[in-house]
């Protein structure tokens, strides 16, 4: 099969893969199943897409149609070839504002189509948790709905037409048709004439429509993909329904990429919502509670009606990121009904939440019901959306299993639908969790099982079987939104009987006679308790590690963390750091996802004595820039900088050191040389010739300019006159680290002068690096020294009284993260964290004690524009250094609303790498660096963002601390 798939290869003009590593990253998505493929494809072309399903026909190959790759009910897994239509098929096409209609291919992401559509003053009202990634072809394959589904309906509703390749490699595409010309299609000699003809045929007799309308879930149910959606087609006159017009779409929409691969789609367009927006989130005690409330308060003209219970906000507890959406909880809610009105006026808006509270006090089921407004709204919205994620942070192998999150049920039924199910659940020793769409009649319901033992597969199955049963008593959807695929296409039979579930299998056959699309996700479906992400009752590897993740009970499970929910896919619009290198990209190699599951796989599966030693890993980890958002953004909490870590420390142990690591590694000591003589060396480094030397002979990038070292802070502070403070606010250590003292040194003689100013007796410690450097290149054993000696020198000396604060993001963190994992003394570093601050934290903090004022700076108006380090954004908060410098009272401070610089250290002067971190900086930063005004002062607290920022943009960043001395009265 080589052979024939690198004659396909030859033939697209986009890309194939068929490598271990590649298919490694595609065999799972966001749900529970592992398939390997046999390839990935990532077409560029209609032609590529025809070119593949020539191919699949003639070699009897399946084709697995994937965007984003997030799907929960196992979709986009398959042992045939992946079709990865994200990164090319990304253009919106037309936009007619009269009609309200679009034209888009199938990898353009949903929130990026509605900035897009903004200027139009319309939008695309389906809205799924993941829509800063989530793309539409992907959300028609699943008929996508969301929280907006009882005000704007689901993805189906504003499907208008579809441009599709048939399995035999036809151009067909499906609209509205009238019933003259359904008939004039059933004429027709192709596969298209076929496919209406069979339609016509199957669905005409009145026998059959009645078996339709009384098996298929309820119609009242506007969200559900039970199978293919032949009870849709029904209302069409053609079929004595109401509907004057036909439209294939219906069916198309929610078919899972089993009857055909889409290349276009026409979407029908909502105006804008009305600006004026208020929630009532309304507390409850109890989730009956909750769920009683459900059908009074959709008596109002609600946009969304969500619900969260008590473990999805428990798991938002542990989430650095989610701490500040957490402050409109009151008490500690079992559940939450989150209820948001919308108006033109915001008089009106205020009027509808005052007869919707009104409501619900006179129900008497809530205990409260704060309201929320602006900001908030997102903030709570925001808790919402990452419930899914965050439940993958349960420690261990016991997980929330994604088998039975998506059945709906009519609005009355929900209540006794509930209470059955909450005792079903109990006969299974389980505490069910409870999530979503409430004003849909639809949960996220997931029992928490162990897949990796049988008798957890078992339940899985059991469990699922029964509440299968449950639904189907209540005329209710097995699945609302996420679709059928592996995990609940076997129950098809069961929901709509035998008869319907054949009619199904023959259209699936009419349109896919070969069984290229897709197979196995909603007919002839494959067996949902195989092809797990985990062999079950498997022998556990032992996997030594240098770093400790023991809080992760082993860096397996660290990586096991990842759920697939693609968070990491996120482009720079939506805000956020992770991921810098997918952003630059657009491949899947790159993202955070990728690396976690090529770390599973190999750890997993690999026969070597040391399961890091794989050329693949190194692939996959070579562009992680170690920004250590996913740490924080990720809402699994994935610490893929710590895994890229050990696996460098690890690999590099079978494989060896290259002269380069070694010197980036080891730089403390060459520039600590270099400092002795800073203008002579400067000068040297800034000759040419040299200068294209040293680039050489190390690796870096030709266009990178080389750092200046600065005369060391230790030479400076031992000439410099010391101010004496009597009676300090307090004492403090200043830790000069490695950067600072030999790159920048002036920063910290401008810390120290502050400090005093500000009346802090300033104890420095410049002799100690912080092992950054180190850890940056795997080289962890040097690290495990220095942080040794480097906690040992602090004990005793650190303490809430005596704080130890630090200048460049990248080193004083080391303190409260990889310190923590790499020393044995976890009590002393525990301790010195927890008194560690980066300087702007210690400046906030005594500005909100009163300590430090506003009357200690000048008056002097001035802009600033401040770019914030990642490993601030991820370990602390950049909102510190807004505050600090916007201290002077008529400072005026932006935050640049950048992720990572791309420079990342080392990374972004070597050679190899010097073009994705560029790519990375034009993204955000850059841009808004360059239309910044001369007078607008640039700020970066990170040495290599300042060093990135000079080499884009030609423009010099100043540390916030050089800002704030230079504002001292």
């Amino acid at each position: 099969m080589q052979h024939q798939l690198k004659s396909l290869e030859s033939k697209l003009s986009g890309e194939l893969f068929f490598n271990d590593l590649v298919k490694a990253i595609y065999a799972t998505d966001a749900s529970v199943y592992r398939m390997l493929p046999l390839a990935v494809a990532i077409p560029k072309s209609e032609e590529d897409i025809k070119q593949l399903v020539l191919f699949a026909k003639t070699h009897k190959i399946s084709l697995i149609p994937r965007t984003a790759g997030t799907s929960l009910a196992g979709q986009c897994v398959g042992s045939g070839i992946v079709v990865d239509v994200s990164r090319y098929f990304t253009n919106i096409i037309k936009v007619d504002k009269e009609a309200k209609t679009v034209v888009v291919q199938p990898g353009v992401v949903r929130d990026q189509l509605n900035n897009y559509l903004k200027s139009y003053g319309l939008f695309f009202g389906p809205n799924t948790s993941t829509s800063n990634r989530c793309m539409i072809g992907g959300m028609v394959g699943n008929n996508s709905s969301g929280t907006t589904s009882i005000q704007y309906g689901v993805t189906r509703d504003k499907v208008i037409q579809l441009k599709t390749v048939l399995s035999d490699g036809s151009d067909v595409t499906f609209g509205e048709i009238s019933s003259e010309e359904f008939i004039e299609k059933t004429k027709l000699k192709s596969l298209e004439g076929k496919i209406y003809q069979t339609i016509y045929q199957e669905l005409k007799q009145e026998s059959v429509q009645k078996k339709i309308k009384k098996e298929f879930p309820k119609p009242e149910i506007h969200r559900r993909n039970t199978g293919y959606a032949v009870d849709e087609l029904l209302k069409s006159d053609v079929f004595c329904g109401q509907d004057a017009t036909f439209n294939m779409c219906k069916l198309l929409s929610g078919s899972e990429g089993t009857l055909a691969i889409t290349t276009e789609i026409t979407l029908q367009l909502d105006d804008l919502p009305p600006e004026h927006s208020i929630m009532v989130a309304a507390h409850f005690k109890t989730i009956s509670e909750c769920l009683k409330a459900v059908v009074p308060v959709m008596r109002h003209n609600l946009y969304t009606c969500e619900m969260m219970d008590k473990t999805i906000l428990d798991c938002t507890k542990r989430n650095k990121t989610q701490q500040e959406n957490r402050k409109f909880l009151v008490g500690d809610p079992e559940a939450i009904l989150m209820c948001e009105v919308k108006s033109h006026n915001l008089d009106d808006a205020k009027k509808q939440s005052y007869e919707l509270i009104n409501t619900l006090e006179a129900s008497g089921l809530s205990y409260a019901n704060p309201v929320l407004i602006g900001e908030d709204i997102n903030k709570a919205n925001n808790l919402r959306s990452a419930g899914l994620g965050l439940l993958g942070n349960i420690i261990g192998d016991e997980k929330s299993a994604a088998c039975i999150e998506d059945t709906a049920v009519t609005l009355p039924d929900l209540v006794n639908y509930i209470s059955e199910f909450t005792s079903l659940m109990k006969g299974y020793n389980q505490k069910a969790i409870y999530y979503a769409h409430a004003g849909a009649g639809e949960l996220h319901l997931r029992p928490v099982l162990n897949l990796k033992k049988k008798e957890g597969v078992a339940l899985f199955r059991k469990i699922t079987t029964d509440v299968a049963h449950l639904v189907k008593k209540y005329g209710g959807s097995f699945s609302g939104e996420h679709g059928d695929g592996i995990v609940r296409g076997a129950y098809i039979p069961l929901m709509i009987r035998d008869e319907n579930y054949q009619l199904l299998k023959r259209i699936k056959n009419i349109f896919d006679p070969n069984t290229i699309f897709n197979p196995g996700k909603i007919v002839d479906a494959f067996p949902m308790d195989e092809s797990l992400r985990y062999v079950p009752d498997r022998e556990e590897p032992d996997i030594k590690t240098l770093f400790d993740f023991s809080e992760s009970q082993g860096i397996l499970r660290e990586a096991e963390k990842c759920n697939g929910s693609g968070d990491c896919r996120k482009l720079p619009e939506f805000g956020g750091t992770m991921c810098p290198s997918y952003r630059a990209t657009k491949d899947e190699k790159d993202t955070t996802r990728a690396r976690a599951n090529a770390l599973r796989e190999f750890l997993t599966n690999s026969e070597k004595a040391n399961k890091f030693n794989h050329k693949e890993l190194k692939e996959v980890f070579d562009l992680c820039l170690s920004c250590k958002a996913c740490a924080s953004e990720c809402p699994s909490s994935v610490d893929v900088a710590s895994l890229k870590a050990e696996f460098q420390y690890q690999y590099q142990k079978e494989n060896g050191f290259k002269f380069k690591d070694k010197v980036f590694a080891k730089s403390t000591q060459l520039n600590k040389f270099l400092s002795r003589g800073p203008l002579i060396n400067n000068f040297l480094t800034d000759n040419i010739l040299i200068s294209k030397v040293i680039k050489f002979s190390l690796g870096i990038h030709k266009q990178r300019s080389l750092p200046k070292v600065s005369r060391s802070f230790s030479f400076r502070d031992a000439r410099r006159l010391t101010k004496n403070v009597n009676n300090p606010t307090k004492t403090v250590y200043l830790y000069v680290d490695e950067f600072i003292n030999y790159l920048e040194s002036e920063i910290a003689l401008d810390c120290m002068i502050l400090l005093e100013a500000l009346n802090y007796k300033v104890i420095p410690v410049h002799h100690l690096e912080s092992s950054r450097s180190y850890i940056s290149k795997g080289f962890l054993e040097e690290a495990k020294v220095i942080s040794k000696k480097n906690i040992a020198y602090f004990e005793g000396k650190i303490s809430d009284e005596t704080p130890l604060i630090g200048i460049e993001p990248s080193a004083i963190l080391t303190f409260k993260d990889e310190y923590l994992k790499l020393v044995d003394d976890k009590t002393s570093a525990e301790n010195i964290a927890k008194h560690t601050y980066l300087i702007e934290e210690f400046i906030q903090q005594e500005i909100e004690q009163g300590y430090i004022t506003s009357d200690q700076f000048t008056s002097e108006t001035k802009k600033i524009k401040f770019h914030g380090h990642c490993h601030q954004k991820a370990l602390g908060n950049q909102l510190s250094s807004f505050s600090v410098l916007n201290l002077p009272k008529n400072y005026s401070v932006t935050i640049i609303p950048s992720g990572c610089c791309g420079m990342a250290g080392s990374f972004g002067y070597e050679k190899e790498h010097y073009d994705v971190s560029m790519q990375i900086g034009k993204q955000t930063l850059f841009p808004a660096v360059r239309k910044a005004p001369e007078y607008v002062v640039i700020s970066a607290n990170g040495t290599s963002c300042r060093h990135q920022i000079k080499d884009g943009t030609g423009k010099v960043a100043k540390h916030p601390i050089t800002i704030l001395k230079e504002a001292l009265i």
